[in-house]
């Protein structure tokens, strides 16, 4: 479970030549890389597709490869009957394009592979520069292993949870860790559950839940595991508040730094991370790693957005090309942040407009430039390792229309690589179930050595 030291190289990809100039110096490298209380509090999960706004999206597109003198209007009107006709069907097969040539223009700018990262990625620096062991052949290879047992989930619709990208990612970092014990903190319907069961079949899980996963069952679907010790319901404790050494010492475990601890509860990663350094734990993830300015509870990709960091930091002011573009992929992307979601009063652009957001968005508090610093500077001390899941497939295969690309790292099945989609069998799956990707993050951390 120790991933080895690696020195990552730093691609940048080109794009758009307005982006060029205003957003080089925040581009990054491609990394290859259910909630409790009130599910509704989360829109950022699985769900349908907004078919309006994947109209726009594509007829928006459009206009970047199809500009039309009056001698080319019967051509282009023709072009977009055929667009249209596509979109109507759903049907994938209209993205089967083969090289990169064909798919430039497709999306706008320079084709996808440049819209992805194009606003910038903030990732959080390790204290050593270490990487996971893993690879994309890896993940490649998970994928197809993957999806036909995501096809026999208990939860077909799991609204308000997971959706497949994160289901792969829990299910991949559980498989590869080999923990000795896994712990849930919040447990929703199951099904975070079952993704960890299926990775691990014989290992214990703890789950904490202010509601018991069985309650669901008299409403539809849940998923209740054999060899699960439960803080749920009249028995539930929080995460921070539980005896850990005593569990720990009651299931056996005498190794800490073997235990998986999955967070999907919604509350300030921050905290979760001083109380999982408090009790000795090493390996976390965080399934809503929610972007600046997004979100209802401060994340670590939030706390990681630095003006020292690259393709971190941002500027308010309303006539910057950072501005013009945002506002202009808030027409295409339901999750983009424009710039007065992304900046409150006085300039304030950290957290979620200068605001540090905490249990569901129920508790809140302003926090100061200085406090946000300070922050990211002592995660930074306890990193090891910090790897952002990529989204599963590019937009172009899978149809989803909720994150943005330009906030997000490459994904493993990049646009264009239709057969591939296919042969992972990724096309039999439903679209709404790749909307709700949300950067999840796993990370490795220790105590600073003085």
């Amino acid at each position: 479970m120790h991933p080895r030291a690696h020195s990552p190289k730093t691609p940048i990809t080109a794009t758009t030549k307005m982006l060029d100039r205003a957003l080089s110096s925040r581009r990054v490298t491609s990394h290859l890389a259910d909630s409790d209380t009130d599910a509704s509090a989360d829109d950022s999960k699985t769900k349908k597709q907004n078919l309006s706004l994947l109209a726009s999206n594509y007829l928006s597109r459009l206009s970047h490869f199809c500009f039309c003198p009056t001698a080319s209007l019967f051509l282009c009107l023709l072009l977009a009957i055929v667009l249209i006709t596509s979109l109507a069907f759903h049907s994938r097969s209209f993205v089967c394009v083969s090289d990169h040539g064909s798919r430039v223009g497709f999306f706008g700018l320079d084709g996808l592979d440049s819209d992805f990262v194009s606003l910038g990625v903030p990732w959080c620096r390790s204290k050593h520069g270490k990487t996971v062991q893993w690879t994309s052949k890896d993940l490649l290879k998970g994928l197809e292993e993957f999806v036909p047992i995501y096809e026999t989930r208990p939860i077909k619709n799991n609204m308000y949870g997971m959706g497949f990208d994160h289901s792969f990612g829990l299910w991949f970092i559980a498989k590869w860790l080999k923990p000795v014990l896994m712990i849930e903190s919040g447990v929703f319907k199951g099904h975070s559950t079952w993704v960890l069961r299926q990775a691990m079949p014989d290992t214990p899980i703890i789950s904490l839940s202010p509601r018991h996963p069985g309650k669901y069952l008299k409403k539809g679907p849940a998923y209740v595991a054999g060899n699960c010790t439960y803080f749920a319901g009249k028995d539930f404790v929080d995460f921070g508040n539980v005896d850990w050494k005593s569990v720990m010492k009651k299931h056996g475990i005498t190794d800490i730094s073997r235990v998986l601890i999955f967070f999907d509860d919604h509350q300030n990663e921050l905290k979760r991370v001083k109380q999982a350094l408090n009790a000795g734990f090493r390996h976390l993830v965080f399934e809503d790693n929610y972007d600046t300015g997004s979100g209802d509870h401060y994340s670590l990709r939030q706390i990681c957005d630095q003006s020292y960091i690259r393709g971190g930091g941002h500027s308010c002011f309303r006539d910057s090309d950072e501005a013009r573009v945002r506002s202009k992929r808030k027409l295409f992307w339901e999750k983009a942040v424009d710039i007065d979601e992304l900046c409150g009063p006085n300039e304030a652009w950290w957290g979620v407009r200068g605001w540090m957001r905490d249990n569901f968005n129920h508790s809140n508090k302003p926090i100061s430039y200085a406090e946000h610093f300070q922050n990211s500077r002592f995660i930074e001390s306890t990193l090891d390792v910090y790897w952002e899941l990529p989204p599963v497939a590019g937009p172009s295969l899978t149809h989803q229309t909720r994150y943005d690309p330009a906030r997000a790292t490459s994904p493993i099945v990049e646009d264009g690589h239709y057969g591939l989609f296919q042969r992972l069998g990724l096309g039999r799956l439903e679209a709404s179930v790749f909307n709700g990707y949300t950067q999840m993050v796993y990370i490795e951390i220790s105590e600073r050595k003085s």
